[in-house]
């Protein structure tokens, strides 16, 4: 039987990769070497909206070293990490949309050859009209970045209502209404893109720093018209992604081309500038609120209204879209909602999917706007939290499930630890408080294309040695999936989890996962990984249930071996065990799968914000405003966040100070802009600032444990929504310190000094 106790579920656990990143042993990408591998470049467009009048490669194909050339005629077939937004192609055809665009890649001999192959490229451009402002971009109607929109350049747009809003509205005491801007950012990996392609024998093979290796499997075969059992997909180490790596990128496919036309291995690596060119990052949002309350702070009604600026490319954007306001229902009692989203093109570099992606901006929005009512109406900004706070195993109005919910716990034990009862509103002038709470999805109800399969696979294998192997097609970007499914494994069958191997993220040797994105992996994958585990561990126990005249009950695995109580001689080691049970029936494996409930809601975008759980969050800030610069400074930061139950709780600590980091960048640093031109404004790391160790302030993780139902262990997510809270926390503040709303975010110490003035 299996121990109620834990042997290794909650207790630290290293890092299953930690040895080989830390003595430089792991390979990442750009490490590897194929002989005669070429060097691969991609010329980008100078111009923000042109179209392609001709291409002249005769030069660049001359120059000695040169070993293929590929336009967007090599594969001019359009592809999309959406079905629904399929406008991409691997090199342009026709027409770039922004300054970046992909226009021609080369492969030669070695860097040097390569980058003069670009400058001799020809390209007649006729250059278009741009767009860069969305609000310009949703009535143009003589400038189409795309020609198939058919409004303008409105992508999408979507208006939902749940409950009856205008009786909500009706019934309040107070109203209040607040427009707020959140700028774009970007993601900052410290690993750039890279993708090394070889095609042999009529295969494809490509090693690449990506999220989701099946659904680049499945594009490759479509833009290369290749079957898909002659492409495969492997992820080595991958040195952060963070969303940007969530998707096909061009570079993949372009190494791929080259490759074929090469007969040679082909490598692109981005630089840091073609890392900010090409973006994916965080979608500029403008937002405007309107919220009933009653007296007591009690919400009766929220309207929300969203406009996205998407740039030149679909990716992720409808899923952000309906995100921006599917996910505002939550972690307060809304009781009617409604909400108009648009997402436009821009001829700036395409939006996609980053860390939170959906929920951050609206989550600064509404939860600045909610202090400002909580401060109209004269009550702690604590408390009208708690009063309208979201209660466990509850429906929200537009249907989303909710089933362990830790949000009150978050909210008090976040105080608590700050002591904002003694110390909020009586600290020295300059000084202040700020809370704000937070609310997540642990991976999408719905896969990216419609399918009847499993969300994420995992095989388990026990060899006669006693070690345990799992596969999975889950990748590991850093967040230590592999550690999680490593640990899932050990502690379902009963061994050491150093007695685990994991092999992860190669499509012609695992099974299908659809990728780290929407923080699905640990709740998806650790619960395919437990099925396929407790196969293993039932297969072992029956066979020695079966040797020694005993019942599976009276049998436990530990990671000694297999012991029947009482009778110390009948002990077999796990290796043991296991060739007892391969002898009885062959390979000892299991396979499970995963997918989650149908929780679509019953109406058009109800597959977008349903989630088998959801994590719940609340961060306090504590700040410093100088008030004759404008400096912000973050001096303390408690982040609560309800991730079920924390399976190696350092690792889930990691991931939060890591969201809070990435949470004050956004707030006080990172500018993602551009100049008249469509010109990325500082494609470097020397100007696009990210925070050091000097910026980042003391980060106190507070793990509160609900213990989820459906989870593997009772866990649920913990990388992504611990994000949310840090930005309206700060802002927050700021105003607790020095009595300014700020309503633009990233702050600027310009912006800070121009409120203080108009206060004064």
């Amino acid at each position: 039987m299996m121990s109620k106790e834990f042997q290794w579920i909650g207790k630290p656990t290293l890092r299953y990769d930690g040895v080989a990143k830390v003595t430089g042993q792991a390979q990442y990408t750009d490490d590897l070497r194929l002989p005669g591998m070429l060097v691969g470049k991609i010329l980008r467009s100078p111009h923000a909206h042109a179209r392609i009048r001709s291409i002249d490669l005769s030069k660049a194909e001359a120059l000695p070293g040169v070993k293929a050339v590929a336009t967007g005629q090599d594969a001019p077939v359009a592809y999309g990490i959406l079905p629904v937004s399929e406008d991409e192609y691997a090199l342009a055809v026709g027409k770039v949309r922004f300054v970046g665009d992909e226009v021609a890649a080369v492969a030669a001999v070695d860097e040097e050859t390569a980058v003069r192959a670009l400058s001799l490229i020809e390209v007649d451009y006729e250059v278009l009209p741009a767009i860069f402002d969305p609000h310009e971009a949703m009535v143009r109607e003589d400038v189409k970045i795309h020609e198939e929109t058919r409004v303008a350049n409105i992508e999408r747009k979507a208006s939902l209502s749940f409950g009856d809003v205008e009786a909500g509205f009706a019934a309040a005491d107070y109203i209040r209404e607040d427009s707020f801007f959140k700028g774009a950012s970007t993601h900052a990996p410290l690993e750039t893109q890279s993708a090394l392609a070889h095609f042999r024998d009529g295969k494809l093979t490509i090693w690449t720093a990506t999220q989701v290796p099946h659904y680049l499997h499945r594009y490759l075969s479509k833009v290369l018209g290749l079957p898909q059992d002659r492409v495969r997909v492997i992820k080595p180490a991958l040195g952060g992604g963070f969303g940007g790596k969530g998707e096909p990128l061009p570079l993949e496919f372009a190494a791929s081309i080259l490759a074929r036309k090469s007969g040679r291995p082909v490598k692109i690596t981005y630089t840091r500038e073609e890392v900010f060119l090409t973006h994916r990052g965080r979608h500029p949002m403008y937002m405007k609120l309107k919220t009933g309350v009653k007296k007591d702070g009690r919400i009766t009604a929220l309207h929300f209204e969203s406009l996205l600026d998407g740039g030149a490319y679909g990716s992720y954007g409808v899923v952000t879209l309906y995100y921006s306001g599917q996910l505002l229902t939550g972690p307060y009692v809304i009781p009617a909602f409604s909400f108009t989203a648009a997402r436009v093109h821009t001829n700036k570099p395409p939006c996609g999917a980053q860390r939170g992606h959906g929920g951050v901006q609206p989550r600064y929005a509404f939860e600045v706007h909610l202090d400002r009512i909580a401060t109209d109406l004269g009550i702690d900004p604590l408390e009208i939290r708690l009063k309208n706070a979201v209660e466990p195993h509850t429906r929200t109005v537009n249907e989303l499930r909710i089933t362990s919910c830790g949000f009150r716990e978050c909210l008090e034990r976040s105080a608590e630890e700050i002591s904002w009862k003694e110390r909020k509103g009586k600290l020295p002038k300059g000084r202040g408080l700020g809370i704000a709470g937070g609310f997540y999805l642990c991976g999408a109800g719905l896969p990216i294309y419609f399918n009847p399969m499993h969300h994420s696979n995992v095989r388990v294998e026990a060899d006669r040695s006693g070690r345990v192997t799992v596969f999975s097609g889950a990748s590991d970007i850093g967040q230590g999936s592999d550690t999680m499914l490593a640990l899932v494994a050990a502690e379902t069958i009963g061994i050491s989890p150093e007695s685990v191997k994991v092999v992860s993220a190669d499509t012609d040797t695992t099974p299908v996962d659809l990728g780290s994105y929407s923080s699905r992996v640990t709740f998806m994958a650790g619960n395919a990984c437990h099925a396929a585990a407790l196969e293993v561990r039932n297969r072992v126990l029956t066979a020695v249930a079966e040797e020694h005249g005993v019942t599976i009950d009276q049998l436990d695995i530990r990671p000694q071996g297999v012991e029947v109580p009482g009778e110390p001689s009948k002990a077999l080691s796990f290796a043991e065990a296991v060739m007892l049970a391969e002898a009885r029936g062959g390979p000892v494996c299991g396979s499970g799968g995963y997918t989650p409930p149908n929780l679509a809601g019953k109406y058009r975008g109800g597959g977008v914000g349903p989630s088998p759980a959801y994590s719940f969050g609340a961060h306090v800030a504590e700040v410093e405003v100088d008030t004759e610069t404008g400096e912000v400074r973050v001096l303390r930061l408690v982040a609560a966040h309800d991730l079920g139950r924390a399976l190696n709780p350092p690792a889930a600590e990691g991931q939060i100070e890591g969201a809070v980091v990435m949470g004050l960048a956004e707030t006080l640093l990172e500018r993602y802009e551009f100049l008249k031109t469509g010109q990325h404004e500082s494609p470097s790391l020397l100007e696009y600032k990210v925070p050091t160790a000097l910026d980042v302030p003391a980060i106190e993780p507070i793990l509160v444990e609900s213990v989820d139902p459906e989870g593997p262990f009772g866990a649920k997510e913990c990388g992504e929504g611990s994000l949310h809270p840090s930005i309206p926390a700060i802002v927050n503040a700021v105003y607790d310190a020095v009595g300014i709303w700020l309503h633009e975010a990233p702050i600027s110490p310009e912006a800070v000094l121009k409120a203080l003035r108009q206060k004064e």
